[in-house]
């Protein structure tokens, strides 16, 4: 089995001081395989900010994938938006953008999504070289092996959510990545919890991997407290849990899981256990 922690939206410089400690303690209990960041690791790409961010980072010393995100890009400094976007992400986080993770039970792939036109809130793209890399690296696994893609921008959406969310050229995208056999999409974006499958919108024979979707860990909230996702896997099974911070506690608890089995149409909800009532003792 391998667990993945999956974080998104730090956004630092507009985080809650009180939850990281918390954070640390809780990640390092759970002692992940990996750390997966989908993105958006500053609120407005500030040195500041990607220091606090890579601080973060140092405290998990556990293998990681991160990507980033549009606000990772400045946003009020034109001429380094236009001429080196992501130089403060590749100076702090990482010179790779795109990082692979690999063992004998999973292979993960970054694709970054980030792009310099696009303004916060809007969606990123992606373009066919990235992907056609992406794809290689997930053919050249074992049969056995779990198949993962880390974005910041998503491929499917939550409900409500208009389509302008939606990663560009997704179609493009996901008919490369299924070929190969893409088990599991982790992204943010949204800073709203979601698990779908791409079954609901990208209509492609035997075909349905997962699309998980973390909260946030800033004060930009929509509506929902911060939360982080614990991804368990073990062919043909995966586990998908939700940490949420709880106020009165003060900590990170579990609010949510869901376990899916992988079929002959992907990857589908096992129906809930459920517990039968006890056997009333007949009086001798």
């Amino acid at each position: 089995m391998r667990t993945v922690v999956h974080l998104s939206d730090l956004h630092f410089g507009r985080v809650d001081p009180r939850i990281v400690p918390s954070l640390v303690h809780v990640i390092s209990t759970i002692a992940p395989n990996l750390v997966a960041v989908s993105g958006d690791l500053t609120q407005r790409a500030r040195r500041s900010q990607f220091v606090q961010a890579r601080a973060f980072l140092q405290q998990l010393p556990f293998p990681q994938i991160v990507v980033p995100g549009n606000h990772d890009v400045p946003l009020f400094n034109v001429a380094a938006r236009l001429l080196s976007p992501l130089a403060g992400y590749r100076r702090y986080i990482a010179r790779d953008l795109e990082p692979v993770f690999q063992d004998e039970e999973i292979i993960v792939v970054a694709l970054n999504s980030a792009r310099r036109a696009i303004l916060p809130g809007g969606a990123g793209k992606l373009n066919e070289g990235q992907v056609g890399r992406a794809a290689a690296r997930l053919k050249s696994a074992g049969p056995r092996v779990v198949r993962i893609v880390v974005t910041h921008h998503p491929f499917e959406l939550p409900e409500g959510h208009g389509e302008k969310h939606l990663i560009g050229r997704s179609q493009m995208a996901m008919a490369q990545l299924a070929a190969v056999g893409a088990d599991l999409f982790l992204a943010g974006h949204l800073h709203v919890s979601h698990v779908g499958h791409t079954a609901e919108r990208y209509q492609i024979a035997g075909h349905s991997a997962l699309v998980v979707q973390a909260g946030t860990m800033s004060t930009r909230g929509r509506g929902e407290p911060n939360s982080f996702n614990v991804v368990r896997l073990a062919r043909p099974d995966i586990t998908v849990e939700r940490l949420t911070w709880d106020e009165g506690r003060q900590t990170f608890l579990p609010s949510w899981s869901e376990q899916f089995q992988h079929g002959p149409e992907g990857w589908a909800a096992l129906p809930p256990k459920v517990k039968l009532p006890a056997i009333p003792q007949l009086s001798s």
